[in-house]
């Protein structure tokens, strides 16, 4: 029996709409797996062409492709075009919730996750289907297309303590889940060896999100020509595939070791005495989950410079500090990797990541799927 198919006659049936990065397919990933050892029937809604076609199947999951473009806000002839797509992907995913018949759906981002919702909530009109809607929203700053869902949808799922004012009446603090192999970490000698590190080094991890970040690797490539990391200091790099021989290249014999993409970054983060990264909520997540200081470099063209809120919001605990794209790109790494890896500047923060994680999101969220589908069975 396929692992995401009914273990019953009445398994819960949950479809997740969500694509385009990792922070958008690890939380769902996260759930969905906590669901499926509940005996829960699971579907992914995505995109045929972007990061879920490769990763959802291979987490054990079906992955119902529709047509979706990303919302604009001007006329134009983008506009048209993804009218034209959002409107052939509401019919494909009203087509698809009437065949799987789900009792909850969960959207956690990215703009195929308007069409389905969409759907969804036209089901409900037309009292076709009572599925109850939620939306995870990890973000300190919720995107448009989040925004536009906000009145669809019966619960919207947070990372914060405050929630932006168009989530009124529906916002739930629950954390952001992250893959459970995070939550126990292998030894760090045996990671340390297995990665092919230097034992009697700290360690800066650097990566840049599931797409890689070209900003903070040709930093990287910079300072490690330029002198190299910091004494007793080494570094591991996962550069995304698009920049990987570049990369590999441009730092051959400087003692980085160089990954193009890690499917499990449990051993890198066993690794890392300190990490150096983009500020997507997801990344943010995994942090407090593994309990690691770190450098952030917000990405400076995230919709609304959400990731320059989320930085922020991280760095308040006093675990990290933050640095600019610009700043990067101005030869600022050295500096900043030298002063948080400076005592006792890297011993506060080492101290202040050890105070992150307090909570289980993915229990918490649990909860929330509990209640909707009780209120949904005693509407019916």
């Amino acid at each position: 029996m396929p692992a995401n198919s009914p273990r019953g006659p009445h398994a819960q049936r949950i479809v997740f709409a969500g694509g385009g990065t990792g922070g958008h397919l690890y939380p769902a990933i996260a759930i969905a797996d906590a669901l499926r050892e509940r005996q829960a029937a699971i579907a992914f809604v995505g995109t045929g062409d972007r990061l879920e076609a490769t990763i959802v199947p291979k987490a054990g999951y079906a992955l119902h492709t529709i047509a979706s473009r990303p919302l604009v806000r001007t006329p134009s002839w983008d506009l048209f075009r993804t009218v034209v797509a959002n409107a052939a992907g509401t019919a494909q995913s009203l087509a698809l919730l009437m065949r799987l018949r789900p009792d909850l759906v969960i959207a956690t981002g990215g703009y195929v996750c308007f069409p389905a919702v969409l759907a969804a909530r036209a089901l409900r009109a037309l009292r076709i289907s009572r599925s109850p809607i939620a939306l995870l929203e990890p973000n300190a700053k919720p995107g448009l297309t989040n925004r536009l869902l906000a009145p669809m949808v019966d619960e919207v799922w947070g990372a914060f303590s405050d929630a932006d004012s168009r989530f009124a009446g529906k916002y739930v603090r629950t954390g952001v889940p992250v893959r459970s192999a995070l939550h126990a970490l292998p030894p760090r000698a045996a990671a340390i060896a297995s990665l092919g590190l230097d034992p009697g080094r700290k360690t800066l991890l650097a990566i840049g999100g599931s797409q890689g970040a070209r900003t903070i690797n040709d930093a990287l490539s910079a300072l490690l020509n330029d002198g190299g990391m910091p004494p007793g200091w080494q570094l591991i790099v996962v550069t995304g595939s698009r920049d990987y021989a570049k990369i590999c290249a441009e730092v051959k014999d400087r003692g980085a070791v160089v990954r193009p993409y890690l499917d499990d970054l449990s051993e890198a983060y066993a690794a890392a005495d300190l990490v150096l990264a983009r500020a997507g909520a997801s990344t943010l997540a995994e942090l407090a989950a593994v309990r690691k200081p770190a450098i952030l470099v917000p990405y400076p063209f995230a919709a609304d410079d959400h990731q320059t809120a989320n930085a922020e919001r991280f760095a308040a605990s006093g675990a990290a500090t933050i640095i600019s794209d610009g700043e990067l790109q101005r030869g600022a790494l050295r500096d900043a990797i030298v002063e948080a890896a400076a005592s006792p500047r890297f011993d506060a923060l080492r101290a202040a990541s050890q105070r992150l994680h307090s909570s289980d999101p993915l229990a918490t969220i649990l909860a929330r799927v509990d209640w909707l589908l009780a209120r949904s069975k005693l509407n019916r």
